[in-house]
């Protein structure tokens, strides 16, 4: 499965919303890893599924992504991510492999409590803040069909997707 194409703003997909793994089979480990493969060669931390076209609730994260040494790379895997609990606020620049040539202040969640499943189907929480937490919460908002450039002032918002829809046409 490997080769997966990144969906950019205004492509529809990034509005659908993904659907929850309930069956757990190789298939899984599949997506996740050529997932991990696009993320690491468009030089993303994160990237969800629904980014590549698959209407799933998996989300790849490796915040040392961009670092020469592959092997100091700490990919980490999250199907079916639920927060369950949120504190504190920060504020931070964002940028996203499906919003090209834009990046914006966004305010998230500072420390937050996730649920998942591994690629397993097995259980799992963290505690995560910080670079973690802002990602997490980026990702998860993808599989919700919610971009980061939604978190902005409604004027910033309809001047930037306007912008990025008249690229996208430039390109096409």
């Amino acid at each position: 499965m490997a080769n997966l194409k990144i969906y950019t703003f205004p492509n529809p997909i990034l509005r659908k919303k993904a659907e929850s793994v309930k069956v757990f089979d190789r298939s899984i480990a599949d997506i996740a890893n050529s997932m991990l493969e696009a993320m690491y060669n468009s030089d993303g931390i994160g990237l969800a599924a629904i980014q590549a076209g698959i209407l799933k609730r998996i989300i790849v994260i490796d915040l040392n992504s961009g670092i020469e040494d592959s092997s100091k790379r700490e990919p980490h895997i999250f199907v079916n991510p639920i927060i369950l609990k949120e504190s504190g606020n920060t504020v931070s620049e964002e940028g996203c492999l499906s919003v090209i040539d834009f990046r914006g202040e966004i305010q998230r969640s500072e420390k937050i409590t996730l649920e998942y499943q591994d690629v397993n189907g097995k259980n799992e929480k963290i505690e995560a803040e910080g670079m973690m937490s802002i990602c997490l919460q980026h990702e998860i908002d993808h599989l919700n069909g919610i971009l980061f450039i939604d978190h902005l002032p409604f004027l910033k918002q309809k001047m930037v997707k306007k912008r990025l829809s008249k690229l996208s046409k430039e390109f096409a």
